[in-house]
């Protein structure tokens, strides 16, 4: 409350409504009274006014109702100052702490500045000392592997002295043991000589009495077996009964042992013929005993089994689906009617339901179906007929009607006179046209090609119905992707158990999609297309089938068929470049029709002639085109002699030049544009001559090389053999030699003791006493 006795002027104003004193009139300069010269008094100088201003300002207060609160706010200034001032305190205290921390991280820093020096003085330090020591270690390795290096040479130096020492020991070890036995050979012999010298009389009478003995035996032998064997025949002969029953037994052998062996074949091949499966029919569904013991459940299912529609899951075009299904209903009504089968051929691009459709319609007609493929005829080689006969007597035998769906047919049924075909494959292709001459009510054939231009003509005269399976349209495209989604994505996702899922599109929006994007592919390529959308989800981590994976498993479908159609119209050109040979164009005249896959069939017709004429009104501008009575090797002999020198001259011209000048063929006007095809072919010619040329004298040249090469080795051949030879005769020559000279030893010896035998007779019988046992002279 300072205030109130006006020590605190610097404070706020009072509160209002409390009444505001005037300030008081400053004292009189002299005092109160009038003596100035008085000694003053310590209250002269007090001012009462303040007293009076604070005791009316009291009772002021003690009538005002707010005098409460206006002690409650001095209180609350009171307390605020003082707050204030505890709060400089603090941050004064709070000042001298921050000092402090700043002290203490100075001399942190300063510290760590101190220990980072330090440790990189040790550092350094170590490093110069493990330079000193890797130094000395590398001294030390160095002084030790010249060490190593000495000790090593000494070694070996020691070994090879040790070596030779052991050798030359060796050497003269063997050179001594040779010795010894040619000694004891010479002892051995000589011993052996004169023993046998000795005892000469003696060996030839034991030879002697061996002889007799054992000329004795045989003749009593053979004089025992002569007199058993004459009366057993002689009783046998007399007796007509035993001989009458062992005739009758050896007959009754004979027929047994013939019967049984061929009752045996007949048995098995009509067992193989009726319960087996031929070797070139690859799949069937036939019964068989092999199939029913390996899969009895499929065995059992197919048994059941009722016949169903026969394009049930096979998309077509409206057309060609009304087309089969005639066909399947004409074969199920001839079925049931036991009467004969029409043959079919089905032409078209790979992976368009040829063999789908082969199987539904044997399914749906009741019958039993066998798939072979033309490719398995080749490699039978000479046992390709007997296989063939087999098939066809394997299917004259089905209760129920074989289909006899023969795949890739084109690899085995060519043109016999145009084709270079071995003449086993020519055999086997006659047995199969002398098997299918004639309708049969037992089996029905159906032939699958995509090249059907290349079929004999018997093979075409035996077909009764052509069908054309086009790749897909739009809309068989739209089918088919739809179909393969609901197999390959649809159901694993939602009945399945595999670990797969599907995010949320529009389904069928993508599949329409898809239709459009994937033109020119076969149904296959679709099937294959739904198999990479699953694979696709399997390998993802979370096992989700997105749209982005879909089209990206689309475009690179897309991109794969436009790589194989670059491919496939690089061979179509290629083979529309090259001439035509006479057999092929007369065959397709004769034929009566051709069966490209994306041309019609009268544009080979329509070629050839123009092409013909064209290259007869060139005259000498242009190379002719090739005799039609010449085989392929005469055409070409026939060309390089002619024209070998301007081929050589000429300047080639390129594929891609051969290939834009391509001649085009229209058909809605008649006209043929062929000069430019025969202005390239003309080229081609020259070229193909050029590099026969080249290949001629490379040939040529390898040839020379490869007979010089042979010549010396003969020589050299020559040579070895001929010093072998000398080798061998020189050989042969001290072999005889030593021979011969041990031969005159041995006779030498045997004359002197045939001369000291004689002399010993001789004395013996002067004497006529015994030499002594130890053999000394008399």
């Amino acid at each position: 409350m300072s205030w109130l006795f006006g020590l605190n002027k610097g404070q706020p104003e009072a509160a209002p409504g409390l009444p505001v004193q005037p300030p008081p009139p400053p004292p009189p300069a002299g005092g109160s009274g009038g003596g100035g010269d008085k000694p003053k008094d310590k209250w002269s100088n007090f001012d009462p006014t303040g007293l009076e201003r604070a005791a009316n300002a009291a009772k002021e207060l003690d009538k005002s109702r707010h005098a409460k609160e206006a002690l409650d706010l001095a209180r609350m200034q009171e307390q605020s100052t003082q707050m204030e001032h505890q709060s400089k305190m603090k941050e004064y205290e709070a000042a001298v702490e921050q000092l402090k921390g700043d002290q203490i991280r100075v001399q942190g820093e300063e510290r760590r500045k101190t220990l980072n020096e330090e440790t990189k003085q040790h550092q350094a330090r170590a490093q110069y000392q493990d330079k000193l020591a890797r130094q000395r270690y590398e001294d030390q390795l160095r002084q030790q592997q010249i060490l190593n290096e000495e000790n090593l040479r000494r070694q070996e130096e020691s070994v090879q002295k040790q070596e030779s020492m052991r050798k030359a020991t060796i050497e003269h070890e063997m050179e001594l043991r040779h010795k010894n036995e040619l000694l004891r050979i010479e002892a051995e012999t000589k011993a052996r000589a004169r023993m046998e010298r000795e005892n000469a009389d003696i060996i030839r009478e034991q030879i002697r009495l061996k002889a007799a003995e054992h000329r004795q035996t045989v003749l009593e032998s053979i004089k025992t077996a002569g007199a058993v064997f004459g009366e057993g025949f002689r009783a046998f002969v007399s007796d007509w009964d035993k001989v009458t029953a062992t005739v009758a037994g050896l007959t009754l052998l004979a027929v047994g042992v013939y019967s049984a062996r061929n009752a045996t074949g007949v048995a098995g091949r009509y067992i193989e013929a009726r319960l087996g499966k031929p070797s070139l029919v690859r799949e069937t569904s036939r019964f068989t005993v092999a199939e029913a013991i390996k899969h009895p459940v499929k065995t059992t299912k197919r048994l059941r089994s009722k016949p169903e529609d026969a394009l049930k899951g096979v998309v077509l075009s409206p057309s060609l689906e009304e087309r089969v299904r005639d066909i399947a209903i004409a074969t199920r009504n001839t079925r049931q009617n036991n009467g004969l089968y029409r043959n079919i051929l089905m032409y078209g691009p790979p992976g368009t339901g040829k063999t789908l459709f082969a199987k539904k319609l044997a399914t749906h007609s009741g019958m039993d179906y066998a798939i072979m493929t033309g490719g398995d005829v080749a490699p039978m080689g000479r046992d390709g007929v007997t296989a063939m006969h087999k098939v066809f007597d394997w299917a004259g035998t089905s209760r129920r009607g074989l289909l006899l769906f023969v795949d890739e047919a084109d690899a085995f049924l060519r043109k016999r006179s145009t084709e270079k075909i071995s003449e086993d494959l020519r055999a086997t292709l006659n047995a199969f046209l002398y098997r299918t001459g004639e309708q049969s009510n037992k089996f029905m054939l159906v032939l699958a090609s995509n090249q059907p231009e290349q079929f004999d003509w018997a093979i075409n005269d035996r077909i009764d119905e052509i069908v054309n399976f086009a790749l897909p349209g739009p809309e068989e495209r739209e089918r088919l992707v739809r179909l393969y989604f609901d197999r390959y994505v649809l159901e694993p996702a939602t009945g399945g158990r595999q670990r797969m899922k599907l995010a949320q599109f529009d389904y069928g929006e993508k599949c329409s999609e898809i239709a459009k994007r994937t033109d020119g592919m076969s149904g296959r390529e679709i099937s294959k297309l739904g198999v990479a959308w699953q694979a696709a989800a399997y390998s993802s981590e979370d096992g989700v089938l997105t749209e982005a994976m879909i089209d990206a498993r689309v475009d690179d479908a897309v991109k794969q068929h436009a790589q194989k159609m670059d491919w496939l119209h690089g061979e179509d050109a290629a083979r529309t470049l090259t001439p035509l040979s006479a057999g092929a164009t007369a065959s397709g005249g004769k034929l009566g029709f051709n069966l490209p896959l994306s041309e019609p069939p009268q544009a080979q017709e329509v070629i050839a002639p123009v092409l013909e004429t064209n290259a007869k009104q060139e005259g000498d501008s242009i190379l002719p085109l090739p005799d039609i009575d010449l085989s392929a090797e005469d055409k070409i002999a026939s060309l390089v002699g002619r024209d070998c020198e301007d081929v050589v001259k000429a300047e080639p011209a390129t594929a891609e030049k051969s290939l834009a000048q391509t001649a085009s063929v229209t058909y809605g006007d008649g006209k043929v544009e062929t000069e430019a095809m025969v202005e390239t072919e003309a080229k081609l010619e020259k070229e193909a001559m050029v590099e026969m040329v080249a290949s001629k004298v490379e040939t040529e040249a390898m040839v020379e090389t490869e007979a010089r090469m042979e010549t010396e080795a003969m020589v050299e051949m020559e040579a070895a053999k001929v010093e072998t030879e000398a080798k061998v005769e020189t050989e042969a020559v001290k072999v005889e030699t030593e021979a011969l000279v041990e031969t005159e030893a041995a006779m030498v010896e045997t004359e002197a003791a045939k001369v000291e035998t004689e002399a010993k007779v001789e004395m013996e019988a002067k004497t006529g006493s015994s030499p002594p046992k130890d053999g000394t002279p008399v």
